[in-house]
């Protein structure tokens, strides 16, 4: 949502783009270290009964943000936003896991990305929207009421789920420092990285490279979160068929495909420029959220009963991955070169790349490969 809203956002609290773009980071960072903290601290709890909670906890930090005076109150409010969706994430794909057994794991952890995805397609361009029309902060307040009935449908459509085994401390970090378990980590940060790098400062580059205004970008945010959710949708299925680590490898290849486009595009005039990003903005999407499914099934066949650790660990790994993108991304636009974020994406998807290529060898005697 703050990539939408990141210009007008920036002039209101009367900040630079480089710091409205640093609350994506710092609600990146507070979500990557609250991750596995948080999946220790409530390992125990009832699942449904940890996701209401955590939803309205999410709830009322959208509340708070849209009613504080400057942008100290606002990173406050985000850092309560940060801490709550991430007890939530990884209690629901494990939660999904967990209900659709292991035929159709791919496809039920596909289910909780798409709810992602979904806020993609109609929550970031139809936050734009309101925030064109009522400003910024109407934006903030309706997430709010739509957490609220998030509530509601948690409580009235979700059946009870038991925490089932409670992993030790000790426990939590061997699987951290399992090189399987690091080979994929990386690879989700790497990936992510290469995404907010973009993502992040979007409506800025469609402005600058192809003269696309707000009411251009909606349709842009729209046409991004659409591929996102067909990539979902897709990425499951075929992870439940090829395997988790062809689908990522492939995944990362077409996304650094996306990425030489977005890098050249400065290159030609507008309208020219329109014309090339349109399809790479829409194989974008497509590639990096099928990739993401395939990742969290890779992490729960390497270790079935700690999934929930896991998926904790690799929220962890997204959110350092998006914090360092925004971060990269926030030094190149300071030094006013909006136009080179394509290639800062690209190397970011290359190096993911080469991760998965390397992660994906075949394995030595006595070594662990990685689905």
């Amino acid at each position: 949502m703050i990539a939408g809203l990141l210009p007008d956002l920036a002039r209101d609290l009367h900040v630079g783009l480089p710091a409205a773009g640093h609350l994506v980071t710092v609600f990146s960072c507070a979500y990557a270290i609250g991750a596995p903290v948080i999946a220790v601290l409530t390992a125990s709890i009832e699942r449904r009964s940890l996701l209401t909670v955590a939803m309205l906890c999410f709830g009322l930090g959208n509340a708070l943000a849209a009613l504080t005076p400057n942008y100290a109150g606002l990173l406050a409010a985000r850092l309560l936003l940060a801490l709550s969706a991430a007890g939530f994430m990884p209690a629901a794909s494990g939660y999904a896991a967990a209900f659709g057994g292991h035929e159709r794991r791919g496809r039920a952890l596909s289910m909780v990305t798409n709810g992602l995805t979904l806020a993609i397609i109609a929550g970031v361009p139809l936050g734009v929207l309101v925030g064109e029309g009522f400003g910024w902060r109407a934006t903030f307040f309706s997430v709010a009421g739509l957490a609220a009935l998030s509530v509601i449908g948690i409580l009235t459509g979700m059946p009870g789920q038991q925490p089932g085994i409670v992993p030790t401390l000790g426990e939590r970090f061997a699987l951290a420092k399992r090189r399987d378990m690091l080979a994929v980590l990386a690879t989700s940060l790497l990936t992510v990285a290469s995404t907010f790098a973009l993502y992040t400062y979007l409506s800025v580059f469609a402005a600058e490279v192809a003269g696309i205004g707000p009411e251009g970008l909606i349709v842009v945010l729209l046409a991004f979160g659409l591929a996102s959710a067909i990539g979902t949708w897709f990425g499951g299925i075929i992870t439940d068929k090829w395997g988790a680590a062809r689908t990522v490898a492939i995944g990362c290849g077409l996304t650094l495909m996306a990425y030489s486009v977005f890098s050249l595009a400065p290159e030609l005039p507008p309208k020219e420029a329109i014309s090339a990003l349109v399809p790479a903005l829409l194989l974008w999407g497509f590639a990096s959220w099928g990739t993401m499914t395939a990742q969290q099934a890779r992490l729960v066949a390497l270790a079935p009963a700690l999934a929930s650790v896991s998926l904790s660990l690799n929220s962890s790994a997204i959110y350092l991955g998006s914090a360092m993108g925004a971060a990269v991304g926030a030094v190149v636009v300071a030094k006013g070169a909006v136009e080179h974020l394509g290639w800062v994406a690209a190397l970011f998807s290359m190096t993911a790349l080469l991760a998965v290529l390397v992660a994906s060898r075949p394995s030595r005697p006595g070594e662990t490969g990685v689905p």
